[in-house]
């Protein structure tokens, strides 16, 4: 019955992470795959699938799904602090985002992508690699010429980090194939040594 279902106050992190698993299971199963193309193909909007989904599995739950979409939209500011479910929640957004695509592109299409996708993340990795030669001054140069100056400081992290910095590339606000330097670049920019991004005037 409707009047069963929670309405009011917030979704615990459990509550969220047991969406979080539920949707990327439900969206990894053909069927559901099957489901979101066709509505691809009737010239129905993919996101509107995926987020019929979300309120079957609130449903499922005992959640109104009006009410639990609105709490996902305060997830961030409520949950801001917990890291382990700001992880989930991207991972749960990317997942959508990639279910979309998948439908909308089609099978071929987006296999073709997820390749470039991970040559061009290589190639990031490996400029990233390559820059740890140079100095911070000279390394804070190189992210100028980027227009990345906000992860100049992740660049003295330990090798672990660097899965972190490359995620950061990824999600900063500029076109993908902007994120490249050769090295003759980089050792030119190094070799220009102008003030440290974050240097006083």
């Amino acid at each position: 019955m409707a009047s069963s279902l929670q309405s009011s106050g917030m979704l615990t992190k459990e509550q969220m992470v047991y969406l979080f698993d539920q949707f990327d299971y439900l969206t990894s199963q053909s069927d559901v795959k099957k489901r979101i193309s066709d509505a691809v193909k009737d010239k129905q909007e993919a996101v509107a699938v995926t987020t019929a989904i979300q309120e079957e599995i609130f449903l499922e739950m005992g959640i109104d799904p009006g009410f639990g979409i609105g709490c996902l939209g305060k997830l961030n500011s409520t949950f801001e602090n917990d890291k382990e479910l700001m992880i989930g929640f991207y991972k749960f957004l990317a997942k959508e985002e990639m279910a979309c695509e998948e439908a909308e592109l089609g099978p071929e299409g987006f296999e073709q992508k997820m390749i470039a996708q991970q040559q061009l993340q290589e190639q990031q990795l490996e400029m990233l690699m390559y820059m740890r030669k140079f100095s911070l001054d000279e390394q804070s140069v190189i992210l100028q010429k980027l227009n990345i100056k906000h992860i100049v400081s992740t660049l003295n992290s330990c090798e672990n980090e660097m899965s972190k910095l490359q995620k950061q590339l990824e999600s900063a606000d500029f076109d993908p194939e902007a994120s490249l330097l050769s090295v003759e670049e980089m050792e030119e920019a190094g070799r220009r040594r102008v003030s440290p991004v974050f240097g006083g005037r």
